[in-house]
């Protein structure tokens, strides 16, 4: 009887992984085969605002503002907003020097939708096509306007950018750097490949300026702290194609410690449970039953990666054990369960990009057992009630891709 459950419970368990494994490795495949679209400047271009929300970031934002104004857009045709949160009064005071719209804000729980919702309003309608959204810790590489202006004068009416790393100085951030670039392959190349919407990541994209000024006006959202998901859902009711535009690079800086991980990855997956559940909320109205919904809803579905690379760690102790004892309680056999973590593996290597495949990430790999405990605990931290923005605290690195 015993024995029986056992299997049903690991028989459900590997269907589970492998829908999900099969998901992925075929997403995959078809971005390791896809030809990205190359966007080459176009004459016309539309009028962008660069919306950069900052709370307590002192030390990373002048660099920013710097970096922003010296974009390579014709500076007639952007503008530089700056939602200062926090900010120190000589950090104030050295931006105003600056040619951007400063504006303070000041909230009883700080958000990055509460910010953005300010600098949408305060900024004329009429003025601007397009806002991009980046980080204090962003910067935006030479040519990253022009393709978006490119896409968004081709049809589109919403982009993600390619973030990538621009720091990988200890284990944790090269491993945060690998992951990010998984998660390009995947969710976004991959996606296009396949003909879904791109996923967003929360900086780096671009919007029709008012589709994202009515969603930041839309009730609720201002004390969503996974603001960032809940525009992707958005712009999905809207059936707005996301584009991804693969070699328009904003860099991004990694976290560098064990406890700056956790508190991102607890933020994560607060996000993830508060997507998931916008799909089964009834004040969201009638859905579209697009593919891009049901892509998006599946996708959501899926467990963080570290817990699946657990499961198959625990699942292969199972194993060992099932060898001692001579209790075959694991089904399907182990031929299939290794069949499918080498799949998993075959994924990754499909996904990571040549230039990981160095001693600097070999070395990293072995934190991977840390980073999982990281999200276990993560996993007990979360609150799907939180309120407030879970800040990761950045320290400054320069501007350059390692």
């Amino acid at each position: 009887m015993l024995l029986t459950l056992l299997h049903i419970i690991f028989g459900i368990l590997f269907a589970y992984l492998c829908i999900n494994t099969l998901y992925f490795f075929a997403a995959a495949l078809a971005g390791k085969l896809y030809r990205s679209p190359k966007y080459e400047p176009h004459p016309e271009k539309k009028r962008i605002a660069v919306l950069i929300p900052t709370y307590k970031e002192d030390h990373i934002i002048i660099n920013t503002v710097k970096k922003a104004l010296e974009h390579d857009y014709p500076s007639d045709k952007f503008q530089v907003f700056v939602a200062a949160d926090q900010l120190q009064p000589e950090t104030i005071a050295q931006l105003l020097n600056f040619r951007i719209n400063l504006i303070e804000v000041q909230f009883e729980l700080s958000s990055k939708a509460r910010s953005l919702n300010q600098l949408l309003n305060h900024i004329p309608e009429k003025d601007f096509d397009v806002a991009i959204i980046i980080d204090a810790d962003n910067i935006m590489m030479p040519g990253t306007l022009e393709k978006v202006n490119a896409a968004f004068q081709k049809g589109f009416r919403a982009v993600q950018c390619h973030r990538i790393a621009k720091n990988r100085n200890t284990p944790v951030a090269v491993l945060d750097a690998m992951s990010e670039e998984i998660n390009n392959h995947i969710f976004r190349r991959g996606q296009r490949a396949l003909g879904f919407s791109s996923n967003t990541i929360g900086s780096g994209m671009a919007f029709e300026f008012s589709k994202l000024k009515s969603i930041y006006n839309k009730p609720g959202i201002l004390g969503n702290p996974a603001c960032d998901r809940e525009v992707d859902f958005e712009v999905m009711k809207a059936d707005i194609c996301i584009e991804f535009i693969d070699d328009a690079y904003v860099l991004d800086e990694k976290v560098s410690s064990k406890a700056v991980f956790e508190r991102q990855r607890t933020r994560w997956l607060e996000s993830q449970i508060i997507h998931l559940r916008l799909f089964f909320d009834k004040n969201q109205g009638p859905l579209p039953k697009t593919r891009d919904y049901w892509n998006k809803l599946f996708a959501n579905l899926a467990p963080p990666r570290l817990l699946f690379l657990l499961s198959y760690g625990i699942l292969f102790l199972l194993f060992l054990i099932e060898q001692v004892s001579g209790v075959a309680f694991l089904y399907p056999s182990y031929i299939w369960w290794a069949a499918l973590t080498a799949l998993y593996f075959l994924t990754f290597i499909i996904s990571i990009p040549s230039s990981f495949y160095n001693l600097a990430t070999f070395k990293a790999l072995m934190h991977i057992p840390l980073l999982m405990w990281s999200i276990v605990r993560a996993l007990f931290r979360m609150k799907v009630s939180r309120k407030e923005f879970l800040h990761t605290p950045k320290a400054f690195t320069q501007e350059q891709n390692n």
